[in-house]
């Protein structure tokens, strides 16, 4: 499956892990259940079903509308992806050494390490990066652009980003 480099190490995005999951379990189901929702917050459950409709393995997520560049207009979407990913790890796809997807990963590195600036520019974080690189996903290349000038990254960040905004046009 393809990855990509996240601080030195290799993640399998969630789109890798559900086409993964599709063409090796294509009898199998992926199913997502909105456990909370309000203005403000969502917590989504998804379900992984083998053919006999048993439950084979699940994921929970928990989003914040406003918490990131991704969620402020789609943190429910973001939710989902984030659910899926994680009851995709725990089937076994994408899985590396944790069970914590790109995502959870990146939000631990973020409430460890505080924004640090530099020369009036933030450093880029692992959470950031997996935001904008959402964003470019959902087409939203401008805003993506804009951001980009607002932070310090190194230059395979530079690099993932700047291929991801050139193969999406």
């Amino acid at each position: 499956m393809k990855t990509i480099s996240i601080h030195g190490k290799q993640y399998v995005e969630v789109k890798e892990r559900v086409k993964h999951f599709r063409e090796i379990h294509k009898e199998w189901g992926l199913t997502s259940e909105i456990i909370d929702l309000t203005e403000d917050r969502c917590v989504i459950k998804a379900t992984i079903t083998n053919e006999e409709d048993r439950v084979i393995a699940t994921g929970i997520a928990y989003e914040t509308k406003g918490s990131t560049f991704i969620n402020k207009t789609s943190f429910i979407e973001n939710c989902e992806t984030s659910a899926w990913g994680r009851a995709l790890a725990n089937l076994g796809i994408g899985l590396d050494v944790s069970i914590a997807s790109a995502d959870e990963v990146r939000n631990a590195k973020s409430q460890d390490k505080k924004k640090v600036e530099t020369v009036g520019k933030i450093t880029m974080n692992v959470r950031v990066l997996e935001n904008l690189l959402k964003g470019i996903s959902l087409g939203k290349i401008k805003e993506v652009k804009e951001s980009m000038t607002k932070y310090d990254m190194t230059k395979e960040q530079e690099k993932t980003l700047t291929v991801m905004i050139n193969t999406t046009k």
